[in-house]
């Protein structure tokens, strides 16, 4: 449900939430998600009350012209900032990425984390993301027919077909997004930028951390998530069934493992 507007730049970007009780929490979607996709991995974490923002380029918030996870992780902080912070910030893959860089950078405004499905550890351009940059490229070069065609003819495709088609699905999906030439525009940048923090910046963080991946998913790899529950001292690492092969199941292992953390953050004594 969409709850109102962020300024920024000029720029209205927009805010959605739902429910009312439990811990403050703010989740962010995923490289060219929106708040749907924010709303279908809060789908079973009922009455839990949630906040998300649409980043820039994505959903109901207009481009602008600074496309980087420094720049949506801004935003989002500002948000935070606005409701009143510290809450409980996670996100999926682009997500996760904004939230891990707020912890370091805005330790006052995060109190825990949750990062599901990450794409990035801390390097920029990780090689999971080049078939999104393969993608963006395509839709910057080519009519859109011959982009598609090229890209379903390509080694890429042929490689998730049989180990990632959750991923291939997605992938297709970008050449129906509108508009293309923002699109295109996203999955170029993003892919080759990354959360601009380090392994000692995980390393000295002092909230918990929920971390979330699952097999058979090539742009989001579970050795990801293993790195960064490695990396982050209270971290717990959660392994979800493969959303390729059961969708549902995903979901659902996803809103138990979160509604088992929420639980005990919300019982958590406040901290010194």
């Amino acid at each position: 449900m969409r709850t109102g507007t962020l300024q920024r730049d000029g720029l209205q970007l927009a805010v959605y939430g739902a429910g009312e009780t439990g811990p403050a929490l703010v989740f962010q979607h995923g490289l060219c998600g929106g708040a749907g996709q924010i709303a279908e991995a809060m789908q079973g974490l009922a009455p839990q009350r949630w906040q998300g923002l649409e980043c820039r380029g994505h959903g109901y918030s207009p481009l602008g012209e600074t496309v980087s996870i420094a720049c949506f992780a801004e935003d989002v902080a500002a948000m935070i900032a606005q409701i009143g912070g510290p809450v409980v910030l996670g996100g999926i893959s682009m997500g996760a990425a904004i939230a891990a860089r707020i912890a370091v950078t805005r330790p006052d405004l995060v109190r825990a984390l949750v990062l599901v499905r990450p794409a990035w550890v801390v390097d920029a351009g990780p090689e999971n993301m080049a078939p999104n940059a393969e993608v963006g490229m395509l839709l910057e070069m080519l009519p859109l027919d011959q982009a598609r065609a090229f890209f379903d003819a390509g080694e890429t495709a042929q490689r998730l077909a049989a180990a990632a088609p959750d991923n291939l699905a997605s992938l297709k999906g970008f050449f129906r997004r509108q508009p293309l030439a923002e699109t295109a525009r996203l999955l170029t940048a993003i892919s080759a930028d990354g959360p601009g923090i380090s392994a000692a910046d995980l390393q000295a963080l002092r909230i918990p951390a929920l971390i979330c991946g699952c097999a058979e998913d090539a742009i989001h790899p579970m050795a990801h998530a293993q790195a960064l529950a490695h990396l982050i001292p209270d971290a717990r690492l959660v392994e979800l069934p493969a959303k390729a092969r059961d969708k549902a199941a995903h979901l659902a292992a996803l809103a138990c493992a979160m509604t088992e953390f929420l639980k005990e953050i919300d019982h958590a004594p406040p901290a010194a």
